[in-house]
C-alpha cells in the first residue's frame, strides 16, 4: 500500500499529513462532543435537586466536580445567583457562547483539510500531466509504459486527495450538526436552573 501510494509524487507527502490530523481530530472530537461528556444526565438531575433544596454551595461543587460544559455554563450563574433573574440570564448566555468557542476546537482545522486535500490532488495531477508532457517532448509516444509513470501520479494523487477530503467534508458537518444539538440542549437546561434560582429567592 505504501509503495502503491509513493507513486502519487511529492504531493503525497502534504496529504499524508492531512489524512493524519485528519484522523486525529475525527478521533478527538468523537471523544470529547459525547452527550455524557457534554451534559452528564447525573450531574443535571443533582444539581436541579440541589437548587430545588436551596442548597447553592453544594450545587457550585458539583458543576466544579465534573468540570463538564453544563457545568461550567451553570457555574456561571450559581456565583450571580443573588442578582437580578436577567443579568443572570446574560451570564449564563455569555458562559455558554465561551463553551461553544470549545466545543468547535479543531473543527476550523478539519474543514480546511476538507478544503485543500481535493486541491493538493489537483496539483498532482497537473504535475503529473507535466512529467508526461515532458516525457512525450524527450521520447515520443511510442512505448506507452514510459508514460505510465506521469498518468499514474495524476490519478493516485486526486484519488488520494478526495479519499481524505469527502470523509472530512462528512465530519465537518456531522459534528456541526452535534454541536448545535448540544448548545440548544446546554441553553435549555441551564436556563432552567435559573428559573429554579430564582423561584427560589
Amino acid at each position: 500500500m505504501l509503495e502503491f501510494l509513493s507513486k502519487g509524487g511529492v504531493v503525497m507527502i502534504p496529504i499524508g499529513i492531512c489524512s493524519v490530523l485528519a484522523l486525529a481530530i475525527v478521533l478527538e472530537r468523537l471523544w470529547s462532543l459525547r452527550t455524557n461528556h457534554i451534559i452528564p444526565s447525573q450531574e443535571v438531575q443533582r444539581i436541579e435537586f440541589l437548587v430545588k433544596q436551596g442548597d447553592l454551595e453544594e450545587a457550585k461543587a458539583v458543576c466544579l466536580s465534573y468540570q463538564s460544559s453544563y457545568g461550567k455554563t451553570l457555574l456561571s450563574g450559581l456565583e450571580k445567583s443573588g442578582e437580578r433573574r436577567q443579568l443572570i440570564k446574560e451570564v449564563v448566555e455569555e458562559a455558554g457562547r465561551q463553551e461553544v468557542v470549545h466545543l468547535e476546537r479543531f473543527l476550523t482545522l478539519l474543514g480546511t483539510i476538507a478544503s485543500i486535500t481535493p486541491l493538493l490532488g489537483l496539483l498532482g495531477t497537473v504535475l503529473g500531466m507535466i512529467k508526461v508532457f515532458t516525457v512525450i517532448s524527450s521520447v515520443g509516444v511510442g512505448d506507452p509504459s514510459v508514460l505510465a509513470s506521469g498518468i499514474g501520479e495524476s490519478l493516485i494523487s486526486t484519488a488520494s486527495g478526495l479519499s481524505v477530503a469527502i470523509p472530512s467534508v462528512a465530519f465537518h458537518r456531522y459534528f456541526n450538526r452535534v454541536i448545535d444539538r448540544h448548545v440548544v440542549a446546554l441553553e435549555r437546561a441551564a436556563l432552567v436552573v435559573v428559573e429554579m434560582i430564582k423561584s427560589g429567592n
